[in-house]
């Protein structure tokens, strides 16, 4: 067999063809949701995906009020953060961050499934949630995606 005949294509950031989706996150549950997105985000949809490169899609989530949880964890699952401070724990659990920031229910889920370093900082900056159904990313002409 020739093995000059194929080679292995390893992407970078000017060989990478970057798309815009949206994707309505009414009625959908939530793990399952971020876990799409999180692929889509880091790329591994596509054939020529590398592993230390962004090559993803950049991701519009909309009506991310409108998303479920399932069983008892909109009351039971809790959020941790520290401010730094002593005694600066603050627990937050999903219905106080559905009512107050919506969005940031959805980017937390993603944010999780991603890598833990500087590839994953700048591939969350790929995603872009809204709560309601209006975008501003009309110009980029994002194809609707249903997962």
């Amino acid at each position: 067999m020739n093995t000059l005949s194929y080679k292995t294509v390893s992407a970078n950031k000017n060989t990478v063809n970057k798309e815009w989706i949206v994707v309505d996150a009414e009625g959908e549950i939530l793990g399952r949701l971020a876990s799409q997105i999180a692929k889509v985000i880091r790329g591994k949809h596509k054939p020529e995906f590398t592993p230390h490169v962004d090559c993803g899609d950049n991701v519009i989530v909309i009506n991310a009020d409108k998303v479920k949880l399932t069983g008892n964890k909109l009351s039971q699952k809790v959020y941790t953060h520290y401010t730094g401070y002593p005694g600066g724990q603050r627990f937050t659990s999903p219905k106080e961050l559905l009512a107050k920031h919506p969005e940031r229910l959805v980017e937390k889920a993603v944010r999780g499934m991603l890598p833990k370093n500087r590839l994953g900082r700048q591939l969350f900056k790929n995603l872009y949630v809204y709560a309601g159904t209006e975008h501003k990313h009309e110009a980029q002409k994002p194809t609707p995606v249903k997962f």
